[in-house]
């Protein structure tokens, strides 16, 4: 009697090199306290573990769900999309337990006790954060997808802090007293942030084309800005606070234009003398970049140097400007912190105040929506660069 066999094809387990690295992140933070309980906001407090946030199996049991979430997502041989909703689960879980326990433990407590997220609720955030984000890089994802993705972070992020599902977290806590002067501190961040690229722009872009018709200006120019980019930030806006404190006293009609030693004004100078470099150098390489048989074409239609430059040469250059945009922004979001020294306004206001009073919820106040800021901002230029530099593309291929 003869038998016939069929072998199954095994399917190899592989792993991904930063996957494993974000899992060996997350692991570790699963044994590191995810919260911090204090009495008032000032005191160091004691650090709470998940095992003993929840008490006998049920602890275990959701360490022992998060580990597998982190392993999940460090598996190359399972699909994609099996990879990313373990890294989003893991996320949100993350969430789910920051909330619950900081309830839990404000419920038992007096008036004044404050729950921190500590060292290892971050860290599981990171962790399932980086591995969703290395999937969906690995995936090449559509122009169109990349913003959907981007889209739906935003709103989702904007959804579970406006659900109050977060509220007895300590620097909502700081949020919630201090809403007013938060509105207002965003508000005077994006002037500071989007004024001051602004006035670059309007100054730097027609420096950078003068600088591409002009050769012999190219190295005095770029030379005095690179110098001017190496001042500290910190030492550039204490140097503001004098120099426009006298203007303000011995120019007339200075002061009421707004010209002062400490406020806005100098943030914004300060913040445009670090966006100048940026701005002239990736217009000037942009339009360098631009290939010369394509100005000989339009002029062999007739058109002028002006129209070339107008209609040719800035326009296939405007990737690059674009890039310098972004790169500007993303350094001023971050610079304009410390525009909360000299009275500048912005997060840094929280900052500084929480340094003041060694009241880490409120720093955290200052730095979460900068970041925040910084990568929305970021990524949402990136998305557009790629868009600048695709639609040609699909023009000539059409």
């Amino acid at each position: 009697m003869h038998s016939d066999t069929t072998s199954l094809p095994r399917r190899r387990i592989t792993l991904s090199p930063p996957g494993v690295v974000f899992a060996v992140i997350g692991l570790a933070a699963l044994f590191v306290p995810i919260v911090t309980f204090k009495p008032n906001r000032i005191v160091p407090g004691d650090g709470v573990w998940i095992t003993t946030a929840y008490d006998g199996v049920a602890g275990w049991l959701i360490v022992a769900i998060l580990a597998l979430l982190f392993l999940t997502g460090a598996l190359k041989s399972l699909p994609p999309a099996v990879r990313i909703v373990a890294a989003l689960a893991g996320l949100l879980g993350t969430i789910v337990i920051l909330g619950h326990v900081a309830t839990s433990l404000i419920a038992d407590s007096a008036r004044g006790a404050r729950v921190s997220p500590a060292a290892g609720l971050w860290c599981m955030l990171a962790a399932y954060l980086l591995a969703a984000v290395d999937v969906l890089n690995r995936l090449e994802l559509s122009l169109r997808a990349r913003w959907m993705v981007l889209a739906g972070t935003v709103i989702v992020v904007v959804l579970v802090f406006a659900s109050g599902y977060l509220a007895n977290v300590s620097v909502m806590m700081e949020y919630a007293g201090r809403q007013a002067g938060f509105n207002a501190a965003f508000r005077q961040h994006l002037v500071l942030a989007f004024g001051s690229l602004g006035i670059a722009l309007v100054i730097g872009f027609p420096i950078g084309v003068l600088l591409f018709q002009v050769n012999g200006l190219r190295r005095p120019v770029l030379g005095a800005l690179n110098l001017m980019q190496t001042v500290p930030s910190l030492a550039l806006f204490g140097i503001m606070i004098p120099i426009f404190g006298w203007i303000a006293m011995n120019v007339p009609m200075a002061a009421k234009l707004g010209v002062a030693g400490i406020g806005i004004f100098p943030a914004l100078v300060a913040l445009l003398f670090y966006s100048l470099l940026p701005v002239v150098s990736n217009t000037l390489v942009g339009l360098t970049g631009v290939a010369p048989e394509v100005g000989e074409a339009a002029r062999g239609m007739g058109m002028t140097n002006a129209q070339v430059l107008a209609r040719v040469q800035i326009p296939l250059a405007l990737p690059v400007v674009l890039t310098a945009i972004r790169i500007v922004l993303v350094q001023n979001i971050g610079l304009a912190v410390i525009a909360g020294l000299i009275g500048g306004g912005g997060f840094g206001t929280f900052v500084f105040q929480g340094l003041n009073q060694s009241a880490m919820d409120l720093i955290l106040l200052g730095t979460l929506p900068t970041i925040a800021l910084a990568l929305v901002a970021g990524t949402t230029l990136d998305l557009l660069v790629d868009a600048l530099n695709t639609s040609p593309r699909k023009r000539s291929a059409s």
